[in-house]
């Protein structure tokens, strides 16, 4: 399910902001916030649409953004494309479940 109100929700909202706007290596620490975050496909879909140049937003830096928005410059969507792949990802995740429950 696609969560729209997703800022409320992030691992990182009650984080020091300036912890996700650093450089060099600070930025491993700071992708470290993201893990295991309940809405970070939709927190990287928005970084990825409106084009944020700065800072770690769904687990990746600016420089990994950039290189993923060269990568597929057929995208017009990321919400669209993330939404559509976390629809799979928790369908299968269901069938699984339901086949190891027998």
């Amino acid at each position: 399910m696609w969560i729209t109100d997703w800022t409320s929700r992030a691992a990182c909202r009650n984080a020091d902001p300036d912890a996700l706007f650093v450089q060099g290596a600070a930025q491993n620490r700071a992708k470290l916030i993201c893990r295991g975050c309940p809405v970070r496909t939709e927190c990287l879909a928005d970084a990825l649409d409106n084009r944020i140049e700065f800072g770690v937003w769904g687990g990746m830096t600016e420089r990994e953004r950039r290189a993923l928005l060269r990568r597929r410059p057929d995208v017009t969507s990321w919400r669209d494309l993330l939404a559509a792949a976390k629809e799979e990802y928790e369908r299968n995740l269901e069938r699984s479940k339901e086949l190891i429950a027998g």
